[in-house]
């Protein structure tokens, strides 16, 4: 009987020791499950917010550059049809030239502190060629040559600073990923050193007139 007791006394034993390490080890199995669980929402929720971060930064470089876009544009169009009402001797606003370059110039500052290397450089090239239609557009009426002055004038708006908005337009696009072109750097680069050409040669004709009218002034 002692030994059937004792036996007894041993399988009870185990029973409980079996039923404490199941408890222990489902106890520990789950607490690993639900660590790993915890650590895969974390990696998930640390991704989606990089995503979103990610989008916001991109959001607002596509919203940069739409801006800088549009004011380039609006800039050479004011100061395009500028020099057209004149030359049709209607009544021209100031006020609408001045508008577009403010606006230009506000976004052209901004982009500054944000566009890429290559960018800027056509950003940049394309700012100087528009502050020299701008100066076309200003100097017209104290042209010697009117005619001359208007021909001069809507060759270069429909010519070189065309082709210089498109530039940027093509350069952010494809800054962008929206438009690629394995030969967008030679073109970019024949582009800009026609421009910046183009504007020199027009800022020479331009002080050359200055310098013109500016000579009877001196003499008297």
């Amino acid at each position: 009987m002692d030994e059937l007791g004792d036996l007894v006394d041993v399988t009870t034993l185990a029973v409980a020791l079996i039923s404490v390490g199941g408890t222990l080890g489902g106890t520990l199995g789950g607490a690993v499950l639900s660590q790993r669980a915890n650590r895969e929402q974390n990696e998930r929720a640390d991704r989606e917010r990089e995503r979103e971060r990610h989008e916001q930064v991109l959001q607002a470089k596509r919203d940069l550059y739409a801006h800088l876009n549009t004011t380039a544009r609006a800039y050479r169009v004011a100061a395009r049809d500028a020099v057209q009402a004149a030359e049709r001797g209607e009544s021209v606003d100031p006020a609408i030239l001045d508008a577009a370059k403010e606006a230009w110039a506000d976004q052209y500052s901004q982009a500054q502190m944000a566009l890429a290397k290559d960018v800027l450089r056509v950003a940049s090239t394309l700012n100087r060629a528009l502050g020299v239609g701008h100066s076309v557009v200003k100097q017209l009426p104290s042209s010697p040559d009117l005619d001359g002055a208007y021909q001069r004038a809507k060759t270069w708006f429909s010519g070189p600073l065309s082709d210089g908005v498109y530039l940027l337009r093509v350069t952010l696009r494809h800054d962008l990923g929206v438009e690629v072109d394995p030969h967008f750097e030679q073109i970019r680069m024949q582009m800009l050193t026609a421009l910046d050409s183009a504007r020199k040669n027009l800022e020479r004709l331009l002080a050359s007139e200055r310098a013109q009218a500016a000579g009877p002034a001196a003499r008297a």
